[in-house]
C-alpha cells in the first residue's frame, strides 16, 4: 500500500465508483479502498440473509420468501432513464458489456383523490389520458407538443418565447394548465423535487420533459426506466471493474481508513494498517469525512417483500408511482418503487417495493402511510431513516472531494448531477460523454 497515486477513492457506492472508473479512464492512477466486506456501501443489493443480518439481528428468514441468493434487495432503490445521464456513462466508458438490463414496465402518478393514473408524456398519451378533463387534454395537448417540436438552435419552434429568460410558471399560463396537470408534469414528468422550479428559467424544465418522452420512446414499453438484472448493486461492481481494466486497485475490508492531512489542511493520502498511501486528492462518500460534511436532511424508507405487484398498476412486474406534494399535502414528494423476480432481485412470485420521502415531521413512518397504502399486504417489512450528509466545502482547497448522500428519488438523475458537478471539480473539464468507442480503442 505504501505507494503514490493520482486519487484515492474512498466508498465503493455508485458515486464514488463512477468516479473512479472516469478518472482510470482519464489515465489517472487510481487507488480504490472500502471499510466494508462487499461493494456497493449505502448503495448495496442484500441477499435475504445479509438483510435480516443488517435488520431483523441475523434472525432466520422465513422458508416461504424463498432462498436467500434468489434476492438483491436495493437499500437504496432507483430506475435510470433510458436516455439519461448514467446510461450516457454507461455508454462512454462501455461499462454496458458487463451489464445485462431489463425494461422497467410503468410509470405511475397519483391525484389527490388518491387514484393512480399512468404518466402521460406525449400529446398523444394526454388525449387519452383520465387524468384530465376534455378541455385541460386539449391544452395539455398542445403544450406537449410544443414541448416535443422545441429545439434550442431553431428560433422557429420558440414561438416567439425565450425560454432561457422565462420562469416556468409563465409558460405554465402561456398554455393554460391547471394546478393538476402542472402538478404532475413538474413532479412525475419534469422529476423536480419541489416547486422552486416553478421560479427558474423554463428551459431546464422543457429539457427534462423532452429526456422523459426520448426515453420512454427508446424502449416503447410504456415507462421512460429500465433497470439492472439482479439489482443495483451489480453497477458498482461494473465500474469498479472499469477502473481496474485501467490500472485501478481495489483493497476491500479497509475498516480503519483515514484521510491524512498535511499542514496546510488538504488531503495527501490515506492511512490503514500503520501504512500511508500518497495521492494528489481524495474522493469518497461522507462516512469518511465526519468533519467536513453537514446534515441536510433525512430519508425515510420501508423496504417491503410481497406476493402481488402493486395493485391498480397493470400487474406490472417492475414500475414507479410518484405521489406528487400537493396533492398528499406534503411539502415532499412521496416514491413508490417495485421490482419483482423477473429483474433477478427475489424469488419467484414475489415483489420489493420500497416507499421512500424526506422527512418533515417528528413521527417519519406515518409520512410513508399514503405510499404504503399503494402497495397492499406485505410479508414482511423494514422501515429505516437515513441521514444525508453533503459536503461543507467544494474540494479545491483541502484536496478532499465529497459526494451528496443519496436522496428519496427513485431514479438517478439527481445522483449523477452530483457526479459529474464532482467530476469537474477535480479536472476543471464538463464531463463529455461520448458512445464509448474511445474506450474500446483505449483498451486495444
Amino acid at each position: 500500500m505504501d505507494a503514490e497515486y493520482d486519487a484515492i477513492v474512498l466508498g465503493t457506492g455508485l458515486k464514488e465508483c463512477v468516479i473512479s472508473g472516469l478518472l482510470a479512464v482519464e489515465g489517472m492512477k487510481v487507488l480504490h479502498m472500502d471499510r466494508n466486506s462487499y461493494y456497493g456501501g449505502e448503495s448495496a443489493s442484500l441477499s435475504l440473509n445479509q438483510f435480516y443480518e443488517k435488520f431483523k439481528g441475523g434472525a432466520e428468514p422465513p422458508a416461504s420468501l424463498g432462498p436467500s441468493r434468489d434476492y438483491n434487495i436495493d437499500l437504496v432503490p432507483k430506475f435510470m432513464m433510458a436516455n439519461g445521464k448514467l446510461v450516457q456513462a454507461l455508454i462512454h466508458t462501455d461499462v454496458t458489456k458487463y451489464l445485462e438490463f431489463k425494461a422497467v414496465d410503468g410509470s405511475y402518478v397519483t391525484t389527490a383523490k388518491g387514484k393512480v393514473h399512468k404518466v402521460p408524456a406525449t400529446d398523444a398519451e394526454a388525449i387519452k389520458s383520465s387524468l384530465m378533463g376534455l378541455f385541460e387534454k386539449r391544452r395539455a395537448r398542445s403544450f406537449f407538443v410544443y414541448v416535443q417540436d422545441y429545439e434550442d438552435d431553431d428560433p422557429k419552434t420558440h414561438k416567439g418565447m425565450d425560454l432561457h429568460n422565462m420562469p416556468m410558471k409563465d409558460l405554465y399560463t402561456k398554455f393554460g394548465l391547471e394546478p393538476g396537470t402542472i402538478e404532475f408534469v413538474g413532479h412525475a414528468l419534469a422529476l423536480h423535487l419541489d416547486d422552486s422550479y416553478l421560479q427558474r428559467p423554463a428551459i431546464q424544465t422543457v429539457n427534462n420533459i423532452k429526456l422523459y418522452s426520448e426515453s420512454l420512446a427508446r424502449f416503447n414499453t410504456g415507462s421512460p426506466y429500465i433497470y439492472p438484472l439482479y439489482g443495483l448493486g451489480e453497477l458498482p461492481q461494473a465500474f469498479a471493474r472499469l477502473s481496474a481494466v485501467y490500472g485501478g486497485t481495489y483493497m476491500l475490508n479497509k475498516n480503519d481508513a483515514q484521510v491524512v492531512y498535511d499542514e496546510t489542511g488538504a488531503a495527501v493520502g490515506v492511512s490503514s494498517n500503520g501504512e500511508v498511501a500518497k495521492c494528489k486528492f481524495v474522493v469518497g462518500d461522507p462516512s469518511y469525512f465526519p468533519k467536513k460534511v453537514k446534515m441536510v436532511k433525512q430519508v425515510v424508507r420501508a423496504i417491503c417483500i410481497l406476493d402481488h405487484p402493486l395493485p391498480n398498476t397493470n400487474d406490472s412486474y417492475s414500475c414507479q408511482i410518484i405521489l406528487p406534494q400537493k396533492s398528499i399535502g406534503r411539502s415532499s414528494d412521496i416514491y413508490v418503487f417495485a421490482t419483482s423476480y423477473a429483474h433477478n432481485v427475489c424469488s419467484r412470485d414475489r415483489w420489493v417495493a420500497t416507499v421512500s420521502t424526506t422527512v418533515e415531521t417528528d413521527n417519519p413512518h406515518a409520512e410513508l402511510e399514503p405510499g404504503l397504502a399503494l402497495v397492499g399486504s406485505v410479508l414482511e417489512k423494514v422501515i429505516t431513516v437515513s441521514d444525508v450528509f453533503e459536503p461543507e466545502g467544494d474540494g479545491q482547497q483541502d484536496r478532499a472531494f465529497i459526494s451528496k448522500g443519496y436522496d428519496a428519488t427513485t431514479h438517478f438523475e439527481t445522483t449523477m448531477v452530483d457526479v459529474f458537478d464532482i467530476y469537474q471539480r477535480i479536472t476543471g473539464k464538463e464531463l463529455i460523454l461520448t458512445d464509448g468507442k474511445q474506450c474500446q480503442e483505449d483498451q486495444m
